[in-house]
């Protein structure tokens, strides 16, 4: 099965959005690993075999743990990073479209409007665009 090209992007997409999450979490990474590993499990994002260490969450920050990096650790970053209340945005398309799927991974929405107007308001003009692309992406992967 071929890789669409909105997925592409959500997997370099996401280790920017770990990296982003590690320098604006206040805390030594030790703690910042902790912190991502027990969101997840209290918010219900996933449920990580065992807490990573700060050498892991460094590794998953870099371009290259991008097909290693868990699920789980970017819906969470997502999670955290949309409530910041320094309101922080994607640096990038593919980093957009990381925070835009897990967006949608994190909350069940009845359509595109309701997914876009539950963003915080600093967050729907950069993020329209990629929600756009991952809701079309979602859809598409529906079975009838």
């Amino acid at each position: 099965m071929q890789e669409s090209p909105f997925y592409a992007k959500v997997r370099r997409g996401l280790p920017a959005l770990i990296d982003q999450w590690r320098r604006l979490g206040q805390g030594d990474p030790e703690r910042l690993a902790l912190i991502l590993a027990e969101t997840a499990r209290v918010a219900k994002l996933g449920e990580p075999e065992a807490t990573p260490g700060a050498d892991e969450l460094a590794a998953w920050s870099r371009p290259e743990a991008a097909e290693c990096l868990p699920l789980w650790a970017a819906k969470t970053a997502t999670y955290l990073l949309v409530q910041m209340p320094a309101h922080p945005t994607p640096e990038s398309f593919d980093e957009a479209c990381a925070w835009a799927y897990c967006w949608l991974r994190n909350r069940d929405f009845a359509d595109f409007d309701s997914a876009l107007a539950a963003l915080p308001a600093h967050l729907q003009e950069p993020l329209a665009q990629a929600l756009k692309a991952a809701w079309t992406d979602r859809q598409g992967l529906r079975l009838i």
